[in-house]
């Protein structure tokens, strides 16, 4: 026993925490052990001619389709059941929502940052996270993989059982109104994004340097949690590609009557997601005049 407690004590002193956790680690920003990327540039026109740009683009593409699949494919199996103790329920559209985005953006992080979501993309252009050029063409490829998804679920049912069933789409469910409904896509937008600046963040990775995380998996929890709060109220958009494939595919009134709440929405709450990143993680002061 003395041998080991002699090896604990050698190992502690060997090699200490490299930081607190807390607020002491906030505090030690000036001997800084991370290196933050510089801003991106609002526009990029060199990177057009980078394969590594549609290398991207195309991941975008890919991830977006394969989670509009799963997803709209797990609701339509819970909207066309006979009854619902047989499915998997809201809970396990939750569960479908969350764990695509978590293994989505584990397999797409190192090519394309793994968005999958036009209002994650526009928060971290607004952080300048990428150029402008780079985040239309995300946004562009994670609507037409969205719409292709939707389409694949669409040939699966047919057009008259998908048409019945809702097709997934979004919209404000009866006893709602659609400021409640709007309310609930800015709140939402605004704990994932918010998710997502706070599970990449340099300052993080070296604070906590000693604790292993791993960014997708909370990410991929808080569209789980948000889901599981909201679906009653809208169905749970906080993706405009999600929103807007579904629409398309389903093409009815009931999907386009609210559809400017699934834009409107996630946009704002990805804004003021950026402006916290900003002001609060990054530690950024106001300037009096």
């Amino acid at each position: 026993m003395e041998a080991k407690e002699q090896d604990v004590s050698l190992g502690a002193n060997k090699f200490p925490e490299r930081q607190p956790i807390g607020i002491a680690a906030q505090s030690q920003d000036d001997g800084k052990d991370y290196k933050e990327p510089p801003p991106a540039p609002l526009f990029e026109p060199g990177e057009i001619t980078s394969w590594s740009f549609y290398r991207a683009g195309i991941a975008e593409f890919i991830a977006t389709f394969l989670f509009l699949y799963i997803t709209v494919l797990t609701v339509m199996g819970v909207a066309t059941s006979k009854t619902k103790c047989t499915t998997v329920g809201i809970q396990g559209i939750a569960w479908a929502f969350g764990g695509m985005i978590f293994a989505l953006v584990y397999s797409t992080a190192g090519i394309s940052g793994g968005h999958i979501n036009p209002a994650v993309t526009f928060g971290l252009f607004l952080a300048r996270k990428l150029s402008l050029t780079r985040a239309l063409f995300y946004i562009v490829m994670q609507t037409l993989g969205a719409i292709c998804g939707a389409g694949v679920v669409k040939g699966f049912y047919g057009k008259t059982r998908y048409g019945v069933a809702g097709g997934g789409a979004n919209f404000v469910n009866p006893g709602y109104t659609k400021g409640d409904g709007l309310g609930a896509e800015i709140i939402g937008t605004f704990v994932l994004v918010y998710t997502v600046f706070s599970a990449t963040d340099a300052k993080r990775s070296a604070r906590d340097s000693h604790v292993p995380i791993l960014a997708p998996l909370p990410i991929g929890f808080a569209v789980f949690l948000v889901h599981l709060a909201t679906i009653p109220i809208t169905g749970t958009g906080i993706n405009p590609a999600r929103s807007l494939g579904a629409a398309i595919i389903f093409n009815k009134d009931r999907g386009w009557d609210d559809h400017w709440i699934f834009w409107v929405g996630p946009f704002i709450g990805a804004a003021l997601a950026a402006l916290y990143h900003q002001v609060v993680i990054r530690a950024i002061p106001f300037k009096s005049k």
